[in-house]
């Protein structure tokens, strides 16, 4: 005859295997994001000799703002219609603005455009700025629009 004896405690004891589980784991976790880390390499950096020439900066800043209606101003001045295409008068002011600069100066434009500007109307002041062969240009949009 087999005793049967029935406890109340019943101690399983410590198990390993889902300890492992974990830690294979976080182990694949560190492996994989391993992989995505960029390494910073070290920049390359050449400083200038004495005998280097000097980089010229520009002197003259203007400031051409290009409101939604198409209106385009130079400094707040309003230049042409603004359905005129061509901008003949803006283009004819920096003209004169880049042949007044002397050759140590050059000039800078930044155009400010307001968000709803149409792109052609950029464009159009882009061209402008290109008969004038003024090649320094930056651009802002949105609430530093004039």
């Amino acid at each position: 005859m087999k005793r049967i004896i029935h406890s109340d405690t019943t101690t399983l004891g410590f198990q390993i295997a889902p300890m492992i589980d974990v830690v294979f784991v976080i182990m694949l976790f560190f492996m994989v994001v391993t992989g995505t880390v960029k390494v910073e390499s070290a920049l390359n950096t050449k400083l200038p000799s004495p005998g280097d020439t000097l980089v010229k900066l520009p002197v003259d800043e203007i400031t051409i703002g290009i409101l939604e209606d198409g209106t385009v101003t130079m400094n707040e001045e309003a230049f042409d219609s603004p359905r005129d295409k061509t901008l003949p008068a803006l283009t004819q002011t920096l003209r004169r603005l880049a042949a007044s600069s002397s050759q140590q100066q050059s000039v800078l434009v930044t155009i400010q455009a307001e968000e709803q500007t149409s792109y052609e109307r950029v464009i159009d002041v882009l061209n402008s700025l290109h008969k004038a062969q003024i090649q320094n240009v930056t651009f802002t949009v949105g609430e530093q629009a004039l």
